[in-house]
Parts: C-alpha cells; sequence; structure tokens
C-alpha cells in the first residue's frame, strides 16, 4: 500500500530523501504515564512497518550516499538519543533480529548509573506519596496529582518551564524539585560504558550527543565547544574507534542551537550532524543539521501517512 507512494516522494538517486526516525526509550512493558513511549512488541510491530517499507541504511552510509547522489529509493535510517540502557538491552537486540541498525547518541555524562535532569523530575512526580506537590517556591506552580492524567500534566509542565534554565540553574531546581516531591533515589537509566561497546558488536553504531546535554543556544562559546568536543572524544576512549556522527541536544534550529554551534561541530571534527527539526534530508540539505522525526502512531495506517507527510515537510535550519 505505501511502497509505491513511497518510492514516488523519495526515489533513488540524486533526487533522493533521507527519513530520519529519532527515538529515544523502548520499555519492557508499556508505561501509562507515557503511552507514546513504545514497549518492545509495539516497537519491533513498527520496525516490521519499516522493514517492509523502506531500505534501511546506518546513517553514516545513508549521508554519504544521499550526497554522492547514490542514495536508494525509500531509504532510512533510526537513531536513538541519549544513551538509555534499554537501547541495549531491548531495542538493539530487536533490530539485530530484524536484520535492522540504528545509530545511537550518547551523552557520556550519565553513563555507568546516570539519570538525566529530566527523568530525575519525572520520576520524582511519578512516585509522589501525596494528592499534590507545591512548587510555587521554584517559580512553577502547585500541582494537583490525584490522577495520571493530572501527573502527566504536571511534569509536561514541570518540564517545559525547566528546559531552558542554564545548566548550574536547571541542577539546582532539578535537585529542589526531587527533594520538595519526597528525595526518592532517582533510578539508573543510562548505559554503563560496557553496554555503549556492546551495542557496536550487535552492529549499531554510536554517535555524540555532547556530555551533559545541555541547550547549546544558554552556553558561553567555550562551554559549547568542549560539550561539543569533548563528547566525542569520550564516546571515541570507549568504543575504540573514531566518531563521525553528532547529535544537537534537544536539536531545535534557532532556539537550541544556532549556526555558531554547527560551525562547531564541524570543527571538532565531524562528518555530520542532526536536528530534531521534522522532514526528509535530500541532497540541498546542509549535511550538519540534518532532520529527524519520531512517527507515534500505533496504527499501520496512520504510521505510513505520517511516513509520507514527513517526506513533504520543508526543512528548517538554524540562520
Amino acid at each position: 500500500m505505501f511502497r509505491l507512494p513511497l518510492s514516488v516522494i523519495s526515489p533513488s538517486g540524486a533526487r533522493g530523501r533521507l527519513s530520519i526516525l529519532i527515538f529515544h526509550r523502548v520499555l519492557a512493558e508499556p508505561d501509562e504515564l507515557f503511552p507514546e513511549t513504545p514497549a518492545a512488541a509495539a516497537f519491533e510491530q513498527r520496525m516490521r512497518w519499516v522493514k517492509d517499507w523502506f531500505n534501511v541504511l546506518p546513517l553514516a552510509e545513508a549521508i554519504d550516499s544521499l550526497f554522492a547522489g547514490r542514495i536508494p529509493s525509500r531509504a532510512l535510517s533510526i537513531t536513538f538519543d541519549d544513551g538509555y540502557a534499554d537501547n541495549e538491552e531491548l531495542a538493539a537486540k530487536i533490530l539485530r533480529g530484524l536484520g535492522l541498525t540504528a545509530t545511537v547518541f550518547v551523552a557520556t555524562g550519565f553513563l555507568d548509573g546516570g539519570c538525566m535532569w529530566n527523568d530525575r523530575i519525572i520520576e520524582a512526580i511519578r512516585r509522589v506519596d501525596a494528592a499534590r506537590l507545591d512548587l510555587r517556591s521554584l517559580g512553577l506552580a502547585s500541582f494537583e496529582l490525584s490522577s495520571m492524567a493530572g501527573r502527566r500534566a504536571a511534569i509536561d509542565v514541570v518540564l517545559g518551564g525547566v528546559k531552558h534554565f542554564d545548566p548550574e540553574r536547571r541542577l539546582r531546581v532539578t535537585e529542589a524539585i526531587v527533594q520538595a516531591a519526597g528525595g526518592k533515589p532517582s533510578p539508573q537509566l543510562m548505559m554503563r560504558a560496557e553496554q555503549v561497546r556492546n551495542l557496536r558488536s550487535l552492529g549499531m553504531e554510536v554517535g555524540a550527543h555532547t556530555i551533559t546535554h545541555p541547550i547549546l543556544a544558554r552556553l558561553d562559546p567555550g562551554a559549547a565547544r568542549d560539550e561539543i568536543g569533548r563528547g566525542k572524544r569520550e564516546i571515541e576512549a570507549i568504543i575504540g574507534e573514531p566518531v563521525r556522527l553528532f547529535a544537537y541536544p534537544n536539536g531545535a534550529p534557532n532556539r537550541d542551537y544556532a549556526a555558531e554551534h554547527v560551525a562547531m561541530v564541524r570543527e571538532c571534527g565531524f562528518s555530520a550532524a542532526v536536528s530534531t527539526s521534522w522532514g526528509a534530508a535530500s541532497m540541498r540539505s546542509d549535511r550538519f543539521q540534518l532532520p529527524r522525526f519520531s512517527p507515534w502512531d500505533r496504527t499501520r495506517l496512520r504510521f505510513g501517512a505520517r511516513m509520507l507527510g514527513n517526506l513533504a515537510r520543508t526543512e528548517q535550519l538554524a540562520a
């Protein structure tokens, strides 16, 4: 049903397009709080659809083929951001079983027992014992938590309010939220270094995603360059090979990163980089601002329609 229209809109050769999917986690079981995050069975089903409709390529190979004008029709690459342990424990094994591959972009500062700031907030609010959480002293609000919908709404508001703080303030506020929510220890969600290495043995690529996952636009130039360059070197030390690919944290052009950060990525020795701007890449794309998107649809028809619609979008790049 979708192969023919996809072949028309995403042909081979110089007019070809590259769809790049972005995921973060694959869960062992569905999460009532985040139903859009795929559990293993749902992820495998979606990847079977992808395998049926697309020519799935490793991202570095796909990018080289795209800009050489020799990409196959219906080209697609799969990526994961941040470095969650379930990427190695679940997602990579599902992909390998289907004969597919992915690129995992790792923020090195959270490896070996870490938990990213957003997950600390999510898990703190998930596990609050009280029916209300008052964060007005932190410049936020007081939240009703008596229902799962209320907890999700609170999480969305808090994450949106904290996301673009400078790194030091974000860390302070995150810690204060965790304490206000009861001070329970944060879960260890991220990979260990040996899991990163195992991804390579499973046929996955590993890319860089900075050290602490900051909003680059909120850093001074020296700190931004250090996050980009040192994150690359730390991944290379773990896997023992050059790292070619970079993903901008959060990744919205002109908001989370700017043209100066694109230049830094080039200067640090990467060969390409990806954003979170929707659309599909073409030979006219900026090799250092390639678009990606997340298709959350749960039915085959809607998923396929979403893929077609994304191919028709116009890229938004940093000025």
